[in-house]
Parts: C-alpha cells; structure tokens; sequence
C-alpha cells in the first residue's frame, strides 16, 4: 500500500460581517475551474504556509500575539515560529485573494489611514500577485504589521490520506474591517459573494453551492449563534477560560 503524501501546512480565514437587520454573514468565495485543488468549489481565502511566514524577520512583523503563545494555542509540535507561521500566512493569503488587509501601524493604529496610503497599496497589492514583491517587503515598506489579534482560531482540519493533494489547514475567524472591502474577483477568486450561514446551508441543499465537507461543516456550526459578537466570543476565550466562556446560541 503506498504512504499517504504528506500534507502542506495551510491556513483559511472566514471573514464575517453583521448582516441587516441582525445575525451575520460569511464571505465566501469560489475557485476558478482550473485550479487543481478543488477548482470550481467555494470555501473561503487561505493557502498553504509558506517558509517565508516562518522565518524570524516576518514574525518580527506581527502585532498582537507572539510565537510561543500561537504554539500553545495549536499544539506542541509545532515550533514557537511554525505556530505563527499559520497566522501570518492568513493574512497574507486574505489580502491576496481579496485585498482585505489585518495590518496596523507601528503604534497599534489599525490600516486604512488615509485615501492615498490606501491606494498605493493597492498598486503593490499588484506586484504581489505578480511575485515581484514579496509580502515582507509590503509590509515593510509600507510600516506596518500583520495583525494576529484580528485573527481567532476556529477549526483545524487535514486532507484525507487517500488524496493527491493534501493540506492541514487552520481556519481562523475574522470580522471584516471598517472601510474595508473584498474585491470581487482575483487570480484565485472566480467570485465572491456573503451569505447567512443558514442560507449557505440551504444553498448546499438545493445544490446550488458547491461545497467541500469542512466548508458545510463549518456554516453548520456558525449557523448555531446569532450574532457576530457571540460568534468571537464563543472562540476567543475556548483556549483561555474554557469554563468560563458565555455562550450565546439559538
């Protein structure tokens, strides 16, 4: 019997926002048909971790949480910079795939500033889906920091060992940022759309969305809370106060 390949490491982000005139919504977005991992699904933006997220001049590069504390928040055996890794990886892949960007300034102040920072970034958001300039560099450049604390960790999930392709993968959840819009389209999004959890699901049943098991699954389990506050509260304190979190479900 051959070896299962070993899975990349990988890392997802569920963007959320409140919807009118309560609940929430989820972006999801769709793969091109080409693609060879699951072309013409929906999920939701991520990619694999790359060394680069790893290594110490990008960790030096995100506020809010640090290596060991990412380690103890997903496991032993990863190293204190492999942890984080995953976090930075996620902004990274979201401001790729949908020019949404969990940064802040080198005080703590939360990107967008002004109109025109905003639009020069846009420019580089360019070349770095051209690979003429490297997520670092941005970042750099621009003085700004990954933001980890926008990010709560959510689920983990691993390819199964039968497929050609795997990936064990962190889902992170993350509320939309103020001022802040997903673009529409991008290399890696065919389209884009939000949607209520519930409506995902019925969506699903009526097969008219196209979705893998850990994306129902994970509509599924947001479409238990009614609103977005009860949805990061729920998984902000589950690996800091585990008897103590307040739950807020339907």
């Amino acid at each position: 019997m051959r070896d299962p390949k070993k899975p990349r490491r990988a890392a997802t982000v569920i963007l959320l926002r409140p919807a009118e005139p309560n609940g929430f919504e989820i972006f999801l977005t769709r793969r091109p048909e080409e693609m060879a991992f699951l072309g013409g699904m929906y999920g939701f933006p991520g990619g694999a971790v790359r060394k680069d997220d790893c290594v110490a001049p990008m960790l030096r590069l995100c506020y809010g949480l640090s290596p060991a504390d990412a380690r103890m928040l997903i496991g032993a055996h990863l190293s204190p910079s492999e942890a984080l890794g995953f976090w930075i990886a996620a902004v990274r892949e979201l401001f790729e795939e949908t020019g949404v960007l969990l940064a802040v300034d080198h005080s703590g102040q939360p990107w967008p500033a002004a109109p025109e920072r905003r639009h020069n970034l846009f420019d580089k958001h360019a070349a770095l889906l051209q690979e003429t300039l490297s997520f670092r560099s941005l970042l750099e450049s621009e003085k700004l920091l990954c933001d980890a604390s926008r990010l709560v960790h959510f689920s983990h999930w691993q390819t199964p060992e039968q497929s050609s392709i795997r990936f064990d993968t962190r889902f992170f959840l993350a509320a939309l940022p103020e001022n802040q819009t997903p673009l529409p389209a991008s290399p890696e999004v065919a389209h884009s759309f939000w949607v209520t959890p519930d409506r995902g699901l019925e969506l699903f049943a009526e097969n008219e969305l196209a979705l893998i098991f850990p994306t129902f699954a994970s509509l599924r389990t947001l479409a238990e809370f009614d609103s977005l506050e009860a949805v990061m509260r729920e998984y902000s304190f589950s690996f800091v106060q585990p008897d103590q979190k307040e739950r807020t479900r339907r």
